[in-house]
């Protein structure tokens, strides 16, 4: 019989989410029902639980990624957001996002001609497969080519060649934090068509105003339209999470969607993203629109 996994963020029942420099002071817990899986790839820890209320939560670096019962609010809001913002979005890049959940969104785009996936780490995209089945379901899509291997180097190798491109990435530590930086969105600018839009995972504006004033700075210096929404997430820390919505287009408002669908539609399609929800996302509270204003 094959001993029982342990993890050092579960104890009691519980696994425990902490961070002092990221979020401190506060936490996130969840009850665990049971643990699926734990490794360390050669990039980061990766955990696999059974939680009691959430379903399968997948946890890299001890910082939870999704969980079955809400990864869509994050999925849709990610993908939707940036799809919605261009005319006709023939070829899309997603760069992170192993878990499959981007190109699920991705997918559901007649338009779509090819959805690429370009993920450091394997293992991510291995286990999703096996533990968040809803999620990876993507990978057998026809239209959907992965990647394995390192973002900026395949952005480097594909300049002009995508019309939409989706950064999922972690927090701005350790591996994930030249995603953040100026250089980054430079070599986005590159890899787009010339109409080309990005949504890039952008933090919380209760816990990382200063990060995320920095980021829409080095976006409106690359790119002529730059704006932030975000979208109410219940595992993320203090339920919410961020975008930056870029558009290479002067002209383009992507406050505002350029494509809808009809409402029985939306219905078909989506759980949390809808029309309304697109413009409404934009929309801050005082203090942080006004901390936003550049």
């Amino acid at each position: 019989m094959s001993a029982q996994l342990t993890h050092p963020t579960i104890k009691d029942g519980w696994f425990r989410e902490i961070s002092d420099t990221m979020w401190p002071g506060q936490a996130i817990t969840l009850r665990v029902e049971k643990i699926l899986h734990h490794e360390k790839s050669k990039y980061q820890d990766v955990l696999i639980f059974k939680s009691t209320n959430y379903g399968n939560v997948l946890v890299l670096d001890n910082v939870i990624q999704a969980t079955e019962r809400d990864e869509f609010a994050y999925q849709e809001m990610i993908t939707h957001l940036a799809m919605n913002s261009h005319p006709n979005p023939k070829r899309v890049l997603v760069i992170g996002g192993g878990d499959g959940g981007v190109l699920r969104e991705v997918v559901k785009h007649e338009c779509v001609e090819e959805a690429w996936l370009c993920d450091i780490d394997e293992a991510v995209i291995r286990l999703s497969k096996e533990y968040l089945p809803d999620m990876a379901a993507s990978y057998s899509h026809p239209k959907v080519k992965t990647h394995i291997g390192d973002g900026f180097q395949f952005l480097r190798d594909y300049q002009n060649s995508f019309d939409v491109i989706i950064t999922d990435s972690s927090d701005p530590e350790g591996p994930a934090e030249t995603l953040f930086q100026k250089a980054y969105f430079e070599l986005l600018n590159s890899a787009l068509t010339s109409n080309g839009v990005i949504t890039t995972q952008a933090e919380n504006i209760w816990l990382h105003l200063p990060i995320i004033k920095d980021l829409k700075k080095a976006c409106s210096e690359v790119f002529p339209v730059a704006e932030y929404a975000y979208t109410t997430i219940p595992t993320y820390p203090s339920g919410q999470i961020g975008f930056m919505v870029c558009s290479k287009d002067a002209k383009v408002d992507v406050k505002k969607p350029l494509r809808e669908k009809s409402d029985e539609k939306e219905v078909e399609l989506y759980r949390y993203y809808n029309k309304q929800i697109h413009e409404a996302s934009f929309v801050l509270p005082t203090w942080a629109a006004k901390e936003l204003e550049l």
